[in-house]
């Protein structure tokens, strides 16, 4: 594995390449994580394509090796750097392949920068509100209410930060340093970057995944023009990585061969 560190949009990036022989005169498989994840939680798949495509992984800025971003970033500005990467990179064509945060920042790429890249490869993409039953939102709203009027009675420090805890989703607690990018990246809409998107997409969800629902991949296939959607039964949200690592293969190879 080679490393390397790149700068763009005002940021550092650590770029991963596996070694070993690649096919020649393919695309450029280019790898992006989720949240709360690095580079290594998509290698395992990588590697299992060297045969037919060159590789390289990011950590995005702020996860990994990759220092933070000079101020909080949206997924537009991880869109922007990444492109400023790719642009003199050989070879010139580049599938986007990621799984849930990386293919909101996919999602923005080729909405952006369409001559960047020749195709998303997207699993488990996030990017819509979730729909939600009436039932649902009323939790959901009582919730937030009752987290609102607890924090206009609480102080700056200690106490009003352990209500964070206390009301914070998982990743919300666990965010750290990166919390200001994951409250501004989290509610974004992209409907309009997915209208926006014209080069083939894959779409690929885990029939089980309750974090980004297939219901979403539904609308999103609506909203892309060259899109197509693929159910992998018994896998979620994580596991489509690891337990549906063959069919996922499958499908990538597939797709990645049409685009040659």
């Amino acid at each position: 594995m080679r490393r390397e560190t790149v700068r763009a949009g005002g940021a550092e990036m650590a770029v991963f390449r596996p070694d070993g022989a690649t096919r020649r005169g393919g695309p450029l498989l280019v790898w992006a994580h989720g949240w709360g994840q690095t580079h290594a939680a998509l290698l395992p798949l990588a590697e299992s394509m060297r045969a037919a495509a060159p590789s390289v992984l990011v950590d995005f800025p702020g996860f990994g090796e990759s220092p933070l971003p000079p101020t909080p970033w949206g997924t537009a500005d991880y869109a922007d750097a990444i492109a400023e990467w790719l642009a003199p990179l050989e070879p010139a064509r580049h599938v986007w392949i990621a799984h849930s945060f990386g293919c909101r920042v996919g999602l923005q790429l080729a909405a952006r920068h369409p001559q960047t890249v020749a195709g998303l490869f997207l699993v488990a993409a996030a990017g819509l509100p979730p729909q939600r039953s009436l039932a649902a939102r009323a939790r959901l709203g009582a919730h937030r209410w009752a987290f609102r009027l607890m924090r206009s009675l609480t102080r700056e420090g200690p106490a009003r930060d352990r209500l964070r805890e206390r009301f914070g989703s998982a990743d919300y607690r666990q965010a750290g340093a990166l919390r200001p990018i994951l409250v501004k990246t989290v509610g974004e809409d992209l409907s309009e970057s997915a209208r926006a998107v014209r080069c083939p997409v894959a779409l690929v969800y885990g029939d089980q995944d309750r974090e980004t629902p297939p219901e979403i991949g539904e609308r999103l296939k609506n909203l892309i023009p060259q899109s197509q959607l693929y159910l992998l039964r018994g896998f979620d949200h994580w596991t489509v990585l690891t337990e549906g690592r063959h069919q996922l293969l499958q499908r990538l190879g597939e797709f990645v061969e049409r685009l040659s």
